[in-house]
């Protein structure tokens, strides 16, 4: 059976060491997030990840969802009573606002949680985890009817929520979408069409789902400018808060998967189901990027989860599996042979999944803290700056952390040999499982365009210059300390590659189009090494730091993150020359053969 442990200790030194949260005291929310209290609730989430949520992965997985004969679907066995723990623990409340029925606590203490039920058992994690954007969406554009209707049962989690957006043609273009919305006069609206791809559609563990729908009402423009936004509620809701008739949505079919078996990944049919507008007509797309941008973050927390579960396992695999001699001589001579541990190729393997893990939990914990100041600060400047950091790392996080994700999963899988590939070591399905975060909300692709051909330029590169400022002020407010000197040269080093791939893009995509698509990936995973190896000079920082106050019993941990931090700085944060040739080489071999040529 796989096994999993929270990774409390690394939370809380990137919380407290390199965040420093206690700095944050002015923000609503955060003086109750006292470092106990923190401390407390991360012990209780990892508890109820490794004890509740773990021991279901692997069963749910070869159980999966079965859709009935009447259109609902079953969950596998154990998870109702794991998600009923989930909700009665108050955990998709934790970081809502308290007039909304959650406990207001900050969103950084929500994605450090997160981690540790994702990594435990992404599957059902999604079905809550939909909920969370929902919530999201309903507080930003709902009508103050809308909340006081839906937000008490979601935010309590006896009922779920969904997004809707993907049809059988239409998927990364939602201006080709066809489902229609009829005005019924009395404020309602009828819709018509399918969606795909539903994560969460149908279920029985909560009483109601509440399904947020993009559609088009009848003669909207075509194209994005005429799609809306609805609420269209599994069970009709009376105004006295109890359930009504059923709804005209159900379930057509559960999509045969790769992966994430547990999730009821839905075909959902709309016949004239009721729907209610969700803030204004024709104005879909912006109601719906709400839930979007905090699906992505989501996702990106997904990656980082994953692969840290993968490592567990395989530095746990290592650790035993007795084969051949250490090539300095044996290691373990009493036995036949040492235990794979020894061999350098392996700890290459386990080094740089592990420089990514640590790196991309501080790059999560960091992010959701921009987006924390962004909606808390009272400062409009510090909002502003944190807003657009938030905005321009979010597809990074999204896109690099997921193709990470996977390929560390996929290294994790390698360390067990024959072994990883056979399904009850639980390797296979980290693997099955992390390839969907590349895809689903948003495929990677189109987040390397997003940054590329919006973000970047979006007020006069004002979001890019913001990041690299700070990450220059950091290198140069720390320039005179030989203990970091090592970590920030390499940090200016991959900054002046960035610095440099953008000015590329400026001189040469206006007139080209072509040179930022062929390079957009490249930017992707140039920005987020970059990121990366701040995170990793911060977390330096922090450990020395420690290590110079007397690390009160700290000593052996902080010191592994100077080994590991060196390790990125020496193996991993070079890669950014290569990325930034790439991108120089611009798109003319890559688009000149003709499409029949391939």
């Amino acid at each position: 059976m796989a096994v999993y442990k929270a990774p409390v200790n690394d939370t809380l030194f990137v919380l407290n060491d390199v965040l420093g949260l206690e700095r944050y005291n002015n923000l609503p929310g955060f003086a109750d997030a006292t470092p106990d209290m923190i401390e407390a609730i991360l012990g209780e989430a990892g508890k109820l990840a490794e004890e509740m949520l773990l021991p279901l992965n692997y069963s749910g997985d070869q159980e999966g969802c079965v859709r009935n004969s009447d259109a609902t679907v079953t969950t596998p066995d154990g998870f109702k009573d794991a998600y009923k723990a989930y909700r009665e623990g108050g955990w998709i409340g934790l970081a809502v606002p308290e007039e909304f029925g959650g406990q207001g606590l900050p969103y950084t203490l929500h994605v450090a949680v997160g981690e540790y039920t994702s990594a435990a058992n992404m599957s059902l994690m999604m079905y809550p985890g939909l909920t969370q954007g929902a919530i999201a969406a309903i507080i930003v554009h709902g009508s103050e009817e809308q909340k006081a209707t839906y937000l008490p049962k979601m935010v309590d989690g006896t009922w779920s929520g969904t997004m809707n957006l993907t049809e059988p043609h239409c998927g990364t273009d939602l201006g080709l979408l066809r489902t229609k919305a009829v005005p019924q006069g009395d404020g309602s609206y009828k819709l018509t069409g399918q969606k795909i791809f539903i994560s969460a559609g149908e279920h029985d563990m909560t009483d109601n789902i509440v399904h947020l729908v993009l559609a088009r009402i009848e003669g909207a423009p075509e194209g994005t400018k005429g799609i809306s936004l609805f609420i269209v509620p599994k069970f009709l809701v009376e105004k006295d808060g109890s359930l009504g008739a059923r709804n005209g949505v159900s379930c057509g079919a559960i999509e045969h998967k790769m992966g994430i078996h547990a999730n009821a990944t839905c075909v959902m049919n709309y016949d004239d189901a009721t729907g209610y507008l969700i803030g204004a007509e024709n104005r879909g797309l912006n109601a719906m990027f709400v839930m979007m941008n905090e699906a992505r973050l989501s996702v990106g927390l997904q990656g980082v989860a994953i692969a840290e579960i993968a490592y567990q396992n395989a530095a746990a695999y290592a650790r035993d599996r007795l084969q051949g001699r250490s090539l300095s001589g044996a290691k373990a001579p009493d036995k036949k042979a040492d235990p794979i541990i020894v061999h350098p190729d392996i700890r290459r393997t386990l080094m740089t999944i592990r420089a990514f893990n640590e790196a991309g939990r501080a790059f999560m914990l960091w992010t959701a803290l921009k987006s924390d100041i962004a909606h808390r600060a009272s400062d409009e400047k510090e909002r502003q700056t944190a807003d657009d950091i938030l905005g321009l790392v979010t597809p990074i996080l999204k896109g690099v952390m997921t193709d990470k994700g996977f390929d560390h999963a996929v290294m994790a899988q390698q360390v067990f040999g024959g072994h990883g590939y056979i399904e009850e070591h639980g390797m296979s399905q980290y693997v099955r499982d992390a390839r969907i975060t590349m895809i689903y909300e948003g495929a990677n692709g189109i987040q390397a365009l997003d940054l590329v051909g919006r973000k970047l330029g979006l007020n006069g590169g004002r979001a890019v210059m913001a990041l690299f400022k700070e990450i220059g002020d950091f290198c140069e407010e720390n320039r005179a300390d030989d203990t970091l000197s090592f970590y920030t040269k390499h940090l200016k080093k991959g900054l002046n590659d960035a610095q440099a791939a953008t000015m590329w893009f400026m001189q040469n995509a206006m007139a080209k189009p072509d040179n930022a698509g062929a390079g957009s990936t490249d930017y992707m995973h140039l920005l987020g090494l970059v990121v990366l190896g701040y995170m990793w000079a911060k977390m330096a920082k922090a450990a020395n730091d420690g290590l110079a106050s007397g690390a009160a019993g700290r000593e052996e941990f902080l010191k592994n993150k100077l080994v590991t931090a060196k390790f990125y700085m020496e193996r991993i944060m070079p890669e950014t020359a290569l990325r930034k040739t790439r991108i120089e080489a611009g798109a003319d071999t890559m688009m000149e053969l003709a499409a029949e040529a391939f």
